[in-house]
């Protein structure tokens, strides 16, 4: 796979236990005790996945997370000894793309590592409304000017654009873009939705292409206001 990690673990032997198992699947793995470390570390060379501890010294796994959501969709998983429903819950909202519990299966950890990775593959290249999906890059660009996408931003409108007139439920369009949208709520779409229009009128101001339908959901119009 050639695929390269960050891990993020204070705790040395669980850290080693995941980086063997890692890396006997072919990761790439780099190893920080400290948040601050794994977020300078990604800045300067961008990982194809992030593994937070929760529990860190400096600053918990949710913080690293809001961090990280501000400038890049990289999927992340959060390791942590927290098995309550609403640390689940809290994760999910920032933006995480799977939540493991300790004590762990390395072997289930991996496949869940492997799953979140096939996920992340981009789709088929599709142009509408003057938007344009670069799959390969995992972008989407508006006249030729690339938007700063959230995951889930990204997500969303990548569902919308492969099929421009169809209206997608919310529950449709969660399934489509969380991981375990069970984790989720349906208004967290429409909080998405407000900020993916404010993005697009941002690049081009009479670009507003995300339809509403009262009780239905959204869809992707091909005509520009």
């Amino acid at each position: 796979m050639n695929k390269r990690i960050l891990l993020a673990e204070d705790e040395a032997a669980i850290a080693d236990t995941l980086i063997y198992a890692l890396q006997q699947e072919g990761f790439a793995v780099q190893w920080h005790q400290l948040g601050r470390e794994l977020l300078a570390s990604h800045a300067s060379d961008p990982a194809d996945l992030l593994i937070l501890d929760i529990g860190l010294p400096d600053q918990s796994g949710f913080e690293v997370c809001k961090a990280i959501r501000q400038r890049s969709a990289v999927p992340v998983l959060f390791l942590t000894a927290r098995a309550a429903e609403i640390d689940r819950v809290v994760g999910f909202e920032i933006g995480a793309d799977d939540y493991v519990v300790k004590p762990f299966s390395p072997r289930e950890l991996v496949g869940r590592v492997k799953a979140i990775l096939r996920r992340s593959q981009p789709q088929t290249p599709l142009d509408a409304s003057g938007l344009r999906h670069d799959a390969a890059r995992a972008q989407i660009s508006l006249n030729g000017q690339v938007l700063e996408l959230t995951r889930y931003e990204y997500r969303l409108l990548a569902a919308l654009l492969a099929d421009p007139g169809r209206v997608f439920s919310r529950a449709q369009l969660m399934d489509k873009a969380w991981d375990e949208p069970e984790a989720s709520f349906e208004r967290t779409v429409d909080a998405h939705i407000k900020s993916l229009r404010a993005k697009l009128r941002a690049a081009d101001a009479d670009c507003d292409p995300i339809r509403t339908h009262r009780g239905l959901g959204y869809s992707l119009s091909w005509e520009r206001a």
